[in-house]
């Protein structure tokens, strides 16, 4: 027996046919897909933004976790400071923006060669965009608060260790 997955459950499907991501009417000249674009820069850096902030936040955590839980600083993790985690959101924010721009610049050379599958090439390029980068914007997240669990364990496995004897 065969089973018949519906497509409307994976996350990405789902994602492509989102108003934000689909386009209902195709676009004709450049101006039409450079507007579609645009009109999705906002909700994209909503969403990315909101990525960045929960990273921050993990990264926060688990910086102050390190630095309470294991005797005032004798942790791996430091938490960045101020002006350098400031610096590092606003350039990570400055090439999501150029990388974001790519993307219509890209359709429009793809709407010079290949102009049946523009629009499609436009709706696919958008949602893999966004994916990835949501995707880098969680990574530090991620990897800090994969490191940081691992050192919690190692930690608390010393303590017991060590207690042992």
């Amino acid at each position: 027996m065969v089973k018949v997955v519906d497509k409307s459950f994976q996350p990405f499907s789902r994602l492509r046919a989102s108003s934000l991501c689909r386009r209902d009417t195709p676009a004709t000249n450049a101006r039409e897909a450079i507007g579609w674009w645009e009109t999705r820069r906002i909700p994209f850096n909503l969403i990315v933004g909101i990525a960045g902030i929960l990273s921050i936040v993990v990264i926060c955590i688990v910086g102050l976790g390190s630095y309470f839980l294991f005797d005032g600083g004798e942790g791996d993790f430091g938490i960045p400071p101020p002006l350098f985690l400031a610096v590092e959101v606003l350039l990570f924010g400055i090439m999501a923006n150029v990388f974001f721009t790519g993307g219509w610049l890209v359709e429009l050379i793809v709407r010079k060669l290949w102009p049946k599958e523009a629009d499609r090439f436009a709706t696919l390029s958008f949602s893999l965009g966004l994916i990835f980068s949501v995707f880098l914007t969680l990574l530090p997240a991620i990897v800090i608060g994969a490191a940081g669990i691992f050192g919690l364990a190692g930690h608390l496995l010393r303590v017991v260790h060590m207690r042992q004897f």
